[in-house]
């Protein structure tokens, strides 16, 4: 046999769909006065981070966004990240 190789079959990456945390919580609520909370939906850089990255609802999204608004208009999350500074 000669030496034919197969057409490379790329393997498809099927990310599990991630359920919305403050729907399986709901004593969880979205404040903007927690500032801590709200770091981890927000990048390096600074930017409020989408939700197919963290995995939240519609609703929610919506909230946390106005609720990181709300946070950095008072002073308690930055506009920009560390590395902009």
């Amino acid at each position: 046999m000669t030496n034919q190789r197969r057409p490379q079959q790329r393997r498809r990456y099927y990310s599990r769909p991630r359920v919305c945390q403050f729907c399986t919580d709901p004593s969880t609520k979205i404040d903007y006065k927690q500032a801590e909370a709200m770091r981890r939906f927000i990048t390096d850089e600074g930017k409020i981070r989408p939700r197919r990255q963290t995995g939240t609802c519609a609703k929610h999204q919506r909230q946390l966004t106005k609720a990181i608004k709300r946070a950095r208009h008072v002073a308690l999350l930055p506009f920009t990240g560390e590395v902009l500074r």
